[in-house]
């Protein structure tokens, strides 16, 4: 009986073996550069894909804004499904990354967590290279400009447009003016100016709103990112003047390097901006607190970002007072 019952363990242990020896067969992550050696600041891309089981969940790693003296422009993330089993999929993400000093650079292993075990990748070299300047070739004064005689006609048979269009709005321009002379006068009514909003109470007007609808409580995680960070880009294209609308995360930390904004803040706006990219594109599944925190970040962004009054105008004030 104990013979029986210990020859059944012994199948059960191999069966077990094996059939996690075939889960981790189909998984595999990797590195790959579409080019191993560039010029300065020219880009290439970092691939960084993973094949495994669709229904398993995968530990991306995360990557830093730069590596190294190697800076991350952008990324963008891709999944495929294995055409003859639709129950393993691919998941890549393409990171654009440049360098802008020569030498040999060592692309890290980055290690994927899954189900059976951490999968590391291999690590990867990039060379960069300067631009070749051929010193054999002589070099040459700078030529003198060609003068080219242009005459009044000459100018006047390329600008003859130009002056009929001025020569109409003069004489449109005095017609209306006659015409508005001789107009009998109106009584005038004198409209109520609305104050307008200051900028930072619309972002966070809108911000109340989102929140007010609940929308990753009522599982619209995905649409919760979106109108969040909507609303944090309309406020950074207004409060300093950037495309904030149309660019990317990346582009808009660009934009923003030499701005005047904390560094608390800066991570902040990276926290919610990124995450973000990860809910919308990677499909990512933030925890409660993090969608918590998202907005918390962004209000704290927003408030600690406002415009202020200028000191002179708080001068003035003080001078009507005395």
């Amino acid at each position: 009986m104990n013979r029986y019952i210990k020859y059944t363990l012994a199948m059960l242990v191999l069966l077990a073996g094996f059939y996690q020896t075939g889960r981790a067969q189909n998984f595999g992550a990797k590195a790959t550069l579409d080019k191993k050696s560039i010029l300065i600041g020219e880009q290439t891309q970092l691939n960084l894909s993973i094949r495994f089981h669709a229904k398993d969940s995968i530990g991306f790693p995360k990557l830093a804004d730069s590596i190294g003296k190697i800076q991350v422009v952008k990324f963008k993330a891709d999944t495929a499904f294995d055409p003859g089993d639709k129950s393993i999929k691919t998941v890549t993400r393409h990171y654009t990354i440049t360098v802008f000093d020569s030498g040999t650079y060592v692309i890290p292993s980055y290690v994927f967590k899954s189900p059976v075990g951490d999968l590391p990748t291999d690590t990867l070299n990039l060379d960069v290279k300067t631009v070749a300047v051929d010193t054999t070739k002589a070099f040459y004064d700078i030529k003198q400009p060609l003068i080219i005689k242009y005459t009044f006609w000459d100018w006047l048979r390329d600008n003859w447009k130009l002056i009929a269009g001025i020569l109409a709005g003069l004489i449109v321009g005095g017609g209306s003016i006659f015409y508005l002379l001789k107009k009998p006068k109106k009584e005038v009514v004198v409209e109520e100016v609305k104050p307008d909003i200051p900028l930072h109470i619309q972002a966070l007007q809108k911000l109340e709103e989102i929140k007010s609808k609940q929308l990753w409580q009522h599982d619209q995680v995905k649409q919760y990112y979106i109108e969040l960070s909507d609303v944090v880009r309309e406020y950074l294209e207004k409060r300093y003047t950037i495309q904030a609308l149309e660019q990317t995360s990346e582009e808009i930390f660009a934009s923003l390097r030499h701005m005047d904004i904390a560094s608390e803040d800066r991570n902040l706006l990276r926290q919610l901006l990124v995450l973000s990219d990860m809910v919308k594109f990677a499909k990512e599944k933030p925890a409660a607190h993090e969608n918590e925190k998202s907005m918390e970040n962004a209000v704290t962004f927003i408030k600690d970002t406002q415009p202020h009054a200028r000191p002179t105008d708080v001068n003035v004030k003080g001078d009507e007072a005395k």
